[in-house]
């Protein structure tokens, strides 16, 4: 998951909705999806082997360093292929479906455009694009799960994990055909979904609290566009992260069922206590003040590059 931009895609009627603006935010998207990946893989890393193996490692510092002497920094990125794809995908997808469902909001609620928007209203909005980001979201992060933790689950089993992004997805697609890739939408849904409200309103609400006076949020500075963008990426982690591990779990091992993840997220509760649904959020919440960062700067220079 990855924040939002500039008033250059929260505005979409800034040149009339064109296919230009279109173009330059799919663009700007992708790139810094592949910029979140560079800076953020190790510790998402990190955060996927403790959600899914609690106990096993005793906390992220540790997990991290077993993690380099065993495997090195190929360890520390495995997935990172995916992760790319994920990262580029769905952040062209949200750009693009943002500015759309924008111009949804903005027609129902009367807004003159995307400007005039409160911050319930960007919320609405970014929590409807999530829904299609999800899609395209998912078997990537499918995959990237197997990478990141298939070698402690094939450990666990007495077993030898052989992994890369085509034999893992040679074997989803073999024991479980094209459907089997999109194991685990139903709980990627009802992550983002929650994810990207809480983090499109607090994102404006911060960016409102602190443009210049007199100004407007397009007016914001990089800093203060950064720090709205953390302040949204750590809460919906927050709000979320139950259901992320409950989701990477499930993703991870083919022998969980699919259906009822409710109930599984409340038996993980019961067995393992509140902590575990919480495994893994201290390197999340590390590893988003930079990634949020990283994306806003490249796709802040990037949107540059396409203005007149």
């Amino acid at each position: 998951m990855s924040p939002p931009g500039s008033d250059a895609t929260a505005d979409p009627t800034a040149d009339g909705g064109g296919t230009g603006s279109s173009l330059s935010d799919l663009l700007a998207g992708s790139l810094a999806g592949v910029a979140v990946v560079l800076v953020g893989q190790p510790l998402d890393t990190v955060k996927t082997k403790l959600q899914t193996f609690r106990g096993l490692y005793t906390g992220p510092v540790q997990c991290l360093a077993h993690t380099y002497r065993k495997s090195g920094l190929r360890g520390l990125y495995a997935g990172s292929s995916p992760a790319m794809v994920a990262g580029v995908a769905e952040n062209s997808v949200l750009f693009a479906s943002y500015g759309l469902c924008q111009r949804a909001v903005a027609a129902i609620t009367g807004a003159r455009d995307a400007k005039q928007m409160d911050a319930f209203s960007n919320a609405v909005a970014g929590c409807a694009a999530s829904v299609f980001s999800s899609v395209v979201l998912c078997p990537a992060e499918l995959v990237k799960i197997k990478l990141q933790a298939g070698r402690e689950l094939a450990e666990s089993r007495g077993q030898r994990f052989q992994g890369s992004v085509y034999r893992v997805t040679k074997d989803i697609m073999r024991h479980h055909g094209p459907g089997g890739l999109f194991r685990g939408l139903e709980m990627t849904v009802a992550r983002e979904m929650p994810s990207y409200f809480c983090f499109f309103g607090v994102y404006e609400m911060v960016r409102e609290a602190l443009k210049p006076a007199g100004r407007t949020r397009a007016d914001c500075g990089l800093l203060a566009t950064t720090a709205a963008g953390a302040a949204g990426g750590v809460l919906l982690w927050t709000v979320t992260f139950p259901v992320d591990v409950v989701k990477s779990r499930i993703q991870l091992d083919d022998a969980m069922p699919t259906r009822g993840w409710t109930m599984c997220m409340f038996h993980v509760y019961r067995n393992e206590g509140v902590v575990a649904l919480y495994s893994g959020l201290a390197p999340t919440l590390i590893r988003c003040v930079p990634s949020s960062a990283v994306l806003f700067l490249v796709y802040e220079y990037t949107k540059k590059l396409f203005e007149p």
